[in-house]
């Protein structure tokens, strides 16, 4: 019989170390806003078997080609994990319950799922904030591994790394030491703020200002250094009605981002919402 699953508290995770957060249970968690009667035990269980069906398959002597090539195989074939092309700005492509029951997701999300599976398998997945399109990267004797769990979880060489960085970076494709860098292991924390700014983004595009108030909330929890968060969630709560709010937010982004491209328009809201009444309790 399954037992239920305890998920992180929102008010404690600015306190975790970057690699402490858990990532499951807290894009877990992050779902359960939008699904609250998730059952964050069941995922757990159906990640696990799949680890469980997968450790006969794997390869005994070690062969890391062989065991990539089994689980992707595994992962993306067989039961069908997949980017959706066509619909990718929807946010359910984000919430990791729904990645789980559709098999569909964007490559964060997918990697979230991958990087959990392959742990439990002994291997060391790490993602990557990759500009505009995230990755993962797995240890190997000469350097590291590149892979991209949008498309199957096939590798990426040197040359498309830089021909992928390069529009993010003025047109310039990135020497080695550049590459490097932006190749680092994203934290937890990296990860996670990362989904919930894709959420923020898709929410911001479509007005949609409860959402958009509750995952800049969200990601000031998980990163509280987060400026942009604040000024979000102080835009969500005047289009809410909420003044006492967006006053405090709007004046915290400004303190934190003196001479910010936007600080004119910000602090312009910040005036007309000062003379206004909270319509919210």
């Amino acid at each position: 019989m399954r037992t239920s699953r305890d998920l992180p508290d929102w008010n404690a995770l600015a306190t975790y170390g970057d690699d402490e957060l858990p990532l499951l249970d807290t894009a877990l968690l992050i779902a359960r806003d939008e699904y609250p009667h998730l059952d964050a035990a069941g995922y757990e269980a159906t990640l696990q078997s799949y680890a469980d069906d997968l450790k006969p398959r794997l390869s005994a002597d070690g062969d890391l080609p062989a065991t990539l090539t089994t689980i992707n195989r595994y992962l993306f074939d067989e039961l069908g994990f997949a980017g959706n092309n066509h619909q990718y700005d929807d946010p359910r492509n984000s919430y990791l319950n729904e990645v789980f029951d559709r098999k569909l997701g964007i490559p964060i999300s997918l990697a979230v799922v991958q990087i959990e599976l392959m742990r439990r398998l002994g291997l060391p997945l790490d993602g990557i904030s990759f500009p505009g399109h995230f990755l993962v990267r797995l240890p190997v004797d000469d350097g590291i591994l590149v892979m991209d769990p949008y498309n199957k979880g096939r590798p990426v060489s040197a040359e498309e790394l830089r021909e992928r960085a390069s529009p993010h970076l003025g047109g310039h494709a990135p020497d080695d030491v550049q590459l490097i860098e932006i190749l680092a292991p994203a934290t937890h924390r990296m990860i996670l703020a990362r989904m919930l700014r894709n959420l923020n983004g898709l929410y911001l595009e479509s007005a949609d200002w409860e959402r958009v108030a509750r995952t800049a909330d969200r990601l000031v929890k998980i990163s509280p250094e987060a400026s942009e968060a604040w000024r979000d969630r102080g835009m969500a709560y005047r289009e809410l009605g909420y003044s006492k709010g967006a006053r405090e937010d709007l004046a915290r982004y400004l303190q934190m981002q003196p001479g910010a491209s936007d600080e004119e328009a910000v602090r312009a809201l910040l005036v007309e919402v000062s003379g206004q009444r909270s319509r919210l309790n």
